[in-house]
Parts: structure tokens; sequence; C-alpha cells
């Protein structure tokens, strides 16, 4: 995501590296490039050349502290621009009513119906909401399926009528049906239209009028670049919508549409989907991506994910089997699991600072910790409990029954002995004090 982008920035401040003073003529060296960089991200043509002229202004218009370089000084600007350009701060959405009610828009193939599962379980997850989801699409051949199959997998109920083909009466159906049953949110998919398609633009119209929504999310592929921002700016004429949902961000996409979308149509980017997972979806922080963008990286959105797999108590409990000199195979795969919670291992690593760049050519495969569970899992509920008895003719067994060799066993066997010992370390007394004298150097 934005690697292309992040690349051709960085090479454009390098035209300020050893400079002494941001001067008229470096600026517009530097701004050429910084240009040419968002049009190739696909950035709208008027939004790149506003953006680039105000980073110029607020360039020229400052003193260059002593302590501060001219090319760190233009990082910070750009940084802030971009935040500004793509809406300054994170935009909540609106689900307040009884029930509140939420309809999807956009583009058929844009990710609407895998996006109202996501929504609707982060909204239930998170938020402690009750929701249903209305299957509006009577269109596209197996949609009503998907949402149905979708909901399952996150237990919330799903609303259709099959043999009805109005979906105006559908939507309105399921919110009395979400009063009877004590729903709280109803989510209403909605087939995928094109802004030209005169009689289903009024569809959707007559949707809006009849169940008075909440909250219109439109629904837009950011593969689609600069296309999506004309779509969605043709989109709202028609359903004024309350905010913009840009998925398929973890592909190979430029950025154009997250960074011209604002601007254009006016309206707060709310959600972004990074992944095919149910759980993929992050609410938008305009000055996160912004440091994403810029090679920052993105520390407390990795927090956030950590934290909302951390238990307090259960490590209360780790950290007193550590103290003891107790921590096993058992709390060693727990650990991994938690660890694949947090989403996608690539993304994760980009999130620390420096990172990003240096994988951005390698391959990490989520399945990269399949080879230890399978190794773990081979062992018996005693060997993992007591890894002090492993040895050769066990390690022998286990490699056999995980389709791995004695070598690869031993090489986890020995990781794994050398994590513990420096767990114990770090929470020994030795361990505090070194970290204390650390802080004094």
């Amino acid at each position: 995501m934005f690697e292309n982008l992040s690349e051709r920035l960085e090479r454009s401040f390098k035209i300020l590296k050893g400079q002494g003073k941001i001067t008229e003529i470096n600026v517009a060296e530097t701004l050429k490039e910084v240009r040419r960089a968002l049009l190739d991200a696909d950035v709208n043509y008027k939004t790149a050349r506003e953006f680039t002229e105000t980073v110029k202004q607020k360039a020229l218009g400052q003193d260059v502290l002593n302590a501060v370089k001219p090319e760190q000084l233009m990082v910070k600007i750009v940084h802030d621009e971009l935040a500004t350009l793509m809406g300054g701060t994170a935009i909540d959405i609106n689900i307040k009513g009884t029930p509140a009610v939420i309809l999807m828009s956009g583009l058929q193939g844009s990710g609407k119906t895998t996006f109202s599962g996501k929504l609707a379980h982060m909204l239930k997850t998170k938020r402690g909401k009750n929701p249903l989801l209305v299957a509006g699409d009577i269109y596209r051949p197996a949609a009503i399926e998907q949402l149905k199959i979708l909901g399952e997998q996150i237990g919330v109920s799903v609303y259709a009528e099959e043999e009805n083909k109005n979906p105006v009466k559908i939507a309105q159906n399921a919110i009395q049906h979400a009063r009877q049953h004590g729903k709280d949110l109803v989510i209403i998919d909605t087939a995928g239209r094109l802004a030209i398609d005169e009689q289903m633009m009024n569809e959707i119209e007559s949707i809006k009028k009849a169940v008075n929504p909440q909250e219109i999310l439109f629904v837009v592929d950011a593969m689609t670049g600069q296309d999506a921002v004309n779509t969605a700016k043709e989109f709202n004429q028609r359903l004024d919508f309350n905010g913009v949902v840009l998925t398929k961000l973890d592909g190979d996409t430029r950025g154009g549409a997250a960074l011209s979308i604002r601007s254009v149509v006016d309206k707060p980017i709310k959600f972004v989907g990074t992944g095919e997972k149910l759980d993929a979806i992050d609410v938008f922080h305009p000055e996160r991506m912004a440091d994403r963008i810029l090679g920052m990286g993105d520390i407390v959105s990795l927090v956030e994910k950590a934290q909302e797999q951390y238990d307090e108590e259960e490590a209360r409990r780790l950290q007193k089997k550590i103290a003891k000199n107790q921590f096993d195979f058992n709390d060693f795969i727990a650990q991994i699991q938690q660890i694949k919670k947090m989403g996608n291992l690539k993304d994760l690593a980009s999130m620390i600072p420096g990172v990003g760049k240096q994988i951005k050519d390698l391959d990490i495969d989520d399945d990269a910790f399949k080879g230890i569970e399978a190794i773990i899992h081979s062992m018996t509920p005693s060997e993992r409990s007591n890894p002090e008895i492993l040895n050769g003719s066990r390690r022998a067994r286990i490699a056999k029954g995980s389709g791995t060799n004695v070598q690869e066993v031993n090489k986890l066997i020995k990781q794994f002995d050398e994590t513990r010992k420096m767990m114990r370390m770090m929470t020994s007394g030795g361990g505090k004090q070194a970290m204390r004298n650390l802080k004094r150097q």
C-alpha cells in the first residue's frame, strides 16, 4: 500500500539534503518531484496542484531552526498537509437510533456485501451492538446466499425475502423486523449500480427516502484510482452520502483515491478494508495514513491491534509462569495465535517505523507460523508442558508427525529455549537492573 508513492516522495526530499536553508529554487525543485509523485499515484490533477502550492507557501514562510534541517522541515510540512488533505481527523460513524440504519451504496464489485459483514462484526464486537444484516441486492446471483454465509460466520442475523423483488419494501420490512426482535442496528446491503443507470439510481434514492438512514456509506474499490473519485462525485450528487469506505487497500493500489476523494467530494473516508478476513477493517485515521505514506510507520495502530488481543488476566498468569521458569510450548503457541489474530504479518511489520521500506520486496506468508504450529501440535500434552523431556527419539517422532525433519525440530526447541531464557532474565532482578543501567547511559 502506497509503496511507490512513499519511495517517490522520499527521493524528492533528498533534493534538500545538504542544503543550508530553504529557498524558492530548491523548494520548487522538490515540489516538482512531489507533484509528479502524486500524479503517478493517480491523484486528481487539481488536488495535486493545490497541494503543492499550499506546501510551497508554508515552506517559504518558515524560518529553519538551527536544530532542524530543511529536508526535515519539508517532510513535516508535507506530512501535515497530507493529513489535512485526507480529512485531518477520524470521523466516527453515526449509529444512534432505534434502530440505527446504515445504507450501503457503490458500484458492482466494490466489495459492499463483504464490507457489510465486516462492519456488522466490528460494531458487534467493539461497540456492543446487536446488528441485523439486510439482503437488499435482488439482482446479483448468490448475493443473498453470500450475505447469509457472512452472517453465519460472525453470528449476526440476516433478513432476506428471496421471492420479493422490491428492495424498497424489503428494507422497510427489515426495519420493522429489527424493532420486533430487539435489533439496535440495521445494515442494508444494496445492489451495485452505475451512476449513469437512471433506473437503478432512482431505486436507491427511493430506499433512502423510505428508511431515512442515519448513515449512508459509499463503498469504493481503492484499486480503481481516480475513477473511484469520479464515481464518488456522481453518487454524492444523488445520495448526499455521509462517508466513504475504501476497500482493497491491501492490494497493489497507488493511493490516488485515498488522497483525492476528500478534497473532490468533501466527504470523509470513514473506514478502510485491509484484507479478506472479516476482521480486516480499520477506522480511517488521516494522520496515521500520512505517517505510513512517508515511511514513518504507524505505531499507534499497531499498539491498538495488540491491545485488542491483550488479556490482562492472561498476561499476569504468563508473567508468573515466566518468573518461575515454567513458560512452556502451550504458552508459546498461545502467543503465536494472538499475533495471528492481529492481522496480515507484512502489514503489521510495515507499521514499525523504518521497517516498511526494508520488507517491501519480501514475500511474508501469513502461513509463516505453519511449520512451528505443526511441530508443537505433534508433541504430546506432556511434552508441551515439559520441554525438558524432549530427547532424541521424541524429536524424531515429532519430526515425522509434523512433516518436518529433526533439524527443524531442534532449531525450534533451541529458539524456544533462548526465548525462555531471555524472558526469564527480563523478569528477574538482574534484567530489571540492566534496563535501569541502560536508561542512565
